[in-house]
């Protein structure tokens, strides 16, 4: 069974660092400047689409069980024949041949 643990403690400790370098070159805000506004919100949109991108291409984990596969019915019995004698009529008469019969 993959280590799904191992991979989210990555994802997060790489999303902590983007953090921390986003905070260390940040500068004080100014209310006078709408353009670091719309550049910090579009920043946070793209992070936040490119880690929700990450999550949601993620595959499921596989069952934890599988039951047993059904093997099916037995096979039905060989259909019941026999030889017996009938009269047909071959343009002469009636002669006996051998027919076979099943049920």
């Amino acid at each position: 069974m993959p280590n799904h643990l191992g991979k989210t403690i990555r994802l997060c400790l790489a999303s902590g660092v983007l953090a921390a370098s986003f905070a260390a070159v940040s500068v004080p805000a100014q209310a006078d400047d709408a353009g670091a506004v719309a550049a910090g919100l579009l920043g946070g949109l793209a992070v936040g689409a490119i880690a929700g991108s990450a999550i949601a291409n993620s595959a499921p984990p596989p069952p934890a069980y599988y039951a047993p596969a059904y093997g099916g019915y037995p096979p039905p019995p060989p259909p019941r024949c026999w030889v017996q004698p009938e009269a047909v009529w071959d343009g002469y008469g009636y002669v006996y041949r051998r027919v076979r019969v099943c049920e």
